[in-house]
């Protein structure tokens, strides 16, 4: 039974742990088929649905794939492996495009605001039973909300795009169930969900957002969650666009039981304007990030959305570490007041960079996508070989497999830290690198 190695087991349980064990041991190894559950049931001499309820509990933890017909097959790498193992590795003297950090230049000062925080928190402390959140982080956040069109709901803080999503994913849903995601996609959110012991239905992007057909079918398939992001997708650029706004409206009012998250992490570095979705299923969330805008370590994210997600979330949220720090909050909200930073000069800079690169690379034969935000998105046939060649000439770029689930393979070039002197060099780096011809310089 699978060469030496036996699994063993009478209960559901026991059979999940005899091959848990073996997986964490090394003695099961990736990409390796289970046997057919009715011929394990005949080997242990138990009820076939004792083994499919092991198999499903397998699953369910990430140790295991399930592939139809193909049958049960153990996980490419455990569900909670970060695709951050995927990075590439710097050595010296290497320029870095492959981070996907903002640009330092662009962040605002903080010293000001935490010393505001402080202040402030030295004339109110915030003890146990203060509201979790600040009523002008609150009232800030509704307003910015409203102005772009959000429908009018309850607020929450969380510690992050990334936090937000994993509270209102596991507020809703249970192992096993199917979310739909974005492919290419945001590499944590792909980690996050078989973590959670979800299971991800690709959907893929074009320039203006999810492709409604692939969404469609997705829901077809029975998804009880959609993550959709509405600016600056990582890693390809993507915003949603008026019209596929209202395309994408149409096909979730029809089936208002789904839960919708978005995602708008571009709030703030983005000058295209938000078509939101909110409010079109029973259940919905709208998130934004402070990261890219303010800077990541400030660790903060408000979301709006009907109100018993949001209930459920701030419940759950009470439950473990009760609030985000009112420091951070009032931060925030100094560094909003204060309009610490200009989004249409911040937009204007990363859109700079990134459409000179997209046009660069046009100008070598290089097909190359970023309509929003500071990455670009670049197709190649041979990931491995671009990123190492890329890398040989002097350039870190982020390996696609670190945001696809079945897309064809690219690279992600971050462009935060790219110069105007940089964009010629890149693009020839890349034309050389995925093999569009002779690398030429057009002056």
């Amino acid at each position: 039974m699978l060469g030496e190695y036996r699994i063993e087991g009478r209960r559901a349980s026991d059979i999940a742990a005899s091959v848990e064990r073996a997986v964490g041991a090394g003695e099961l190894q990736p990409g390796e088929v289970l046997p057919p559950l009715r011929e394990l049931a005949v080997y242990l001499e138990v009820n076939p649905n004792t083994v499919a309820a092991a198999y499903r509990t397998l699953r369910d933890r990430g140790v295991i794939e399930t592939a139809g017909r193909r049958g049960s097959r153990v996980r490419p790498r455990p569900a909670s492996t970060s695709r951050e193992a995927l990075r590439v590795e710097v050595p010296p003297g290497v320029r870095d495009a492959s981070d996907g950090n903002p640009d330092p230049s662009l962040l605002p000062p903080l010293e000001r605001a935490l010393a505001e925080a402080a202040a402030r928190s030295a004339r109110r402390p915030a003890l146990y039973g203060t509201p979790a959140v600040d009523d002008d982080l609150a009232a800030l956040a509704r307003a910015a909300f409203a102005a772009d069109g959000v429908t009018e709901a309850p607020v929450a803080v969380t510690s992050g795009s990334l936090d937000a999503i994993e509270r209102v994913l596991a507020a809703h849903l249970r192992p096993g169930d199917a979310v739909a995601v974005e492919d290419p996609g945001w590499g944590s959110l792909l980690d996050l969900i078989p973590a959670l012991g979800l299971r991800t239905v690709p959907v893929g992007v074009d320039d203006e957002g999810p492709l409604p057909e692939q969404l469609a079918r997705a829901v077809q398939e029975g998804v009880r969650a959609v993550v959709i992001t509405d600016r600056a997708q990582n890693p390809t650029g993507a915003a949603i666009s008026r019209t596929r706004a209202a395309e994408l409206r149409t096909l979730l009012a029809a089936d208002p039981g789904l839960l919708l998250i978005e995602d708008d992490h571009g709030h703030g570095i983005v000058d295209l304007p938000l078509h939101p979705l909110s409010g079109i299923t029973d259940h919905w969330v709208l998130v934004r990030s402070t990261a890219k805008a303010y800077g990541p370590d400030l660790r903060l994210a408000v979301l709006t959305g009907d109100p018993l997600t949001i209930d459920r979330v701030c419940g759950r949220q009470r439950l473990g570490p009760g609030w985000i720090s009112h420091l951070l909050q009032d931060t925030v909200v100094h560094l909003w007041r204060t309009s610490a930073i200009d989004p249409k000069a911040v937009a204007g800079a990363y859109g700079r960079r990134r459409e000179a690169l997209i046009r660069a690379l046009a100008e070598r034969g290089v097909r190359a996508r970023g309509r929003s935000g500071m990455n670009v998105w670049i197709p190649v046939p041979d990931e491995t070989g671009a990123v190492a060649r890329l890398l040989h000439s002097g350039w870190a770029v982020a390996p696609g497999a670190r945001f696809r689930l079945h897309s064809p393979p690219g690279i992600r070039i971050t462009v935060s830290g790219l110069s105007d002197d940089d964009i010629v060099p890149v693009a020839d780096a890349v034309a050389a690198a995925t093999g569009v011809g002779e690398a030429r310089r057009y002056e």
